[in-house]
């Protein structure tokens, strides 16, 4: 069974300031950062940053995704999975997701992407406005094996742009917090 179909039970996701126990600091700082998460990946690594395509297709989208974007339960819709790097390490996976509908209908070519960032071109598109961040720990079947481990904290919000909703969810990777960590002891 792909990683993308999981049979795990979809988790709490929270507001921050429903959020109990509350993450550290630094966790809370990139978690609830409403700015572009490439261009901090994209300082963070000194312009190694990249993109690795890892699913790119149709699929029957999870419950909790049909809930945040308002669909019926088991809609279709077109999943975007990627590793977002600094420095070829896996610091960040990402799942996107948009119901057909949507896609078919809001003008965005999402299935063009390839390699290249999905949160830029959202940030650059001033039409588009974001709902509130909500945060939970990432259900550790959710994720592709090579990256996967409990207690991992994801966050995912939905960006509107007239009848197209996307739902965007990133799951912070060990290797963030070490080049984080590194970087601050280089200073």
């Amino acid at each position: 069974m792909p990683h993308s179909m999981p049979p795990a039970p979809a988790p709490t996701w929270l507001v921050q300031s429903r959020l109990s126990p509350v993450p550290g600091a630094l966790v809370a700082n990139w978690l609830f950062d409403e700015g572009s998460l490439t261009r901090r990946l994209t300082r963070l690594s000194s312009n190694g940053f990249s993109v690795t395509p890892l699913v790119e297709q149709w699929q029957t989208l999870r419950s909790d995704e049909c809930a945040a974007l308002g669909l019926p339960e088991h809609s279709q819709g077109w999943v975007r999975e990627v590793y977002l790097r600094g420095h070829g390490e896996a610091w960040v996976f990402a799942r996107s997701v948009a119901a057909r509908s949507a896609l078919e209908d809001g003008g965005l070519n999402i299935d063009e992407l390839g390699s290249r960032s999905l949160g830029e071109l959202l940030f650059c598109d001033e039409a588009f406005t974001r709902q509130p961040i909500e945060v939970c720990r990432y259900p550790q079947p959710w994720l592709p094996a090579q990256v996967a481990a409990s207690d991992l904290w994801g966050r995912r919000s939905r960006f509107d742009r007239g009848p197209l909703s996307l739902l965007v969810a990133e799951v912070f990777l060990p290797g963030l917090w070490h080049a984080i960590e590194t970087q601050s002891e280089a200073c």
